[in-house]
């Protein structure tokens, strides 16, 4: 029966979440610093990559360099990495805010980490695995739902990377192109979603 309910909210979630093309509403959630973030501070910023992550998922440790490198390469050029935890930490200990603080400070994230408690963002992207990637376009300051899944097309280490479907996007959204794959398949663990 659990797992009934469990597929159900999942389902129910997914089709009520932003699609590619929709506006994105703002969100302001904590940093692991204690600070406030919110979309509209990246308002001078061409997009934002907006990746749903995890401390524990064995997914999102493997592709934890691969952020950092997204993050190095992107910000720069006005797309930056935003890095949400929304797992429930009561199913998960260690997805909790000091945990993601300790964790962040281990691997030196240059990025924001959020901490997402009442799982709202999750919700309204649909993010179904970690990691999961949105790729936010700014549009005059209204953000766009521009790229949604994977960051490539291989889990287990960078070295068998063939496709980077991140880096391909964000390279058609920096000239000025519409992004020709707009979805891939988010590989990971499953986001925890509370009961």
């Amino acid at each position: 029966m659990k797992t009934i309910i469990a597929l159900f909210l999942l389902f129910f979630f997914q089709s009520s979440a932003y699609q590619i093309g929709d506006k994105v509403g703002d969100f302001k959630l904590k940093n692991v610093d204690g600070k406030e973030i919110s979309l509209s501070q990246y308002a001078n910023s061409k997009g934002v990559i907006l990746i749903f992550d995890s401390n524990v998922c064995p997914y999102s440790r493997r592709y934890n360099e691969r952020i950092l490198a997204l993050d190095k390469k992107y910000a720069p050029l006005g797309f930056p990495v935003v890095a949400v935890n929304a797992n429930d930490a009561n199913q998960e200990p260690g997805e909790s805010y000091d945990e993601m603080a300790k964790y962040a400070k281990e691997r030196h994230y240059t990025f924001p980490y959020l901490y997402d408690p009442t799982q709202d963002a999750v919700k309204r992207f649909g993010a179904t695995n970690t990691p999961h990637v949105f790729i936010l376009e700014n549009k005059s300051s209204a953000w766009t739902l521009a790229y949604s899944g994977t960051i490539d097309n291989y889990a287990r280490d960078a070295a068998g990377v063939t496709k980077r479907y991140v880096e391909e996007a964000t390279d058609e959204l920096l000239a000025g192109k519409r992004v020709t794959l707009t979805k891939t398949k988010a590989i990971g663990c499953s986001v925890k979603l509370k009961k």
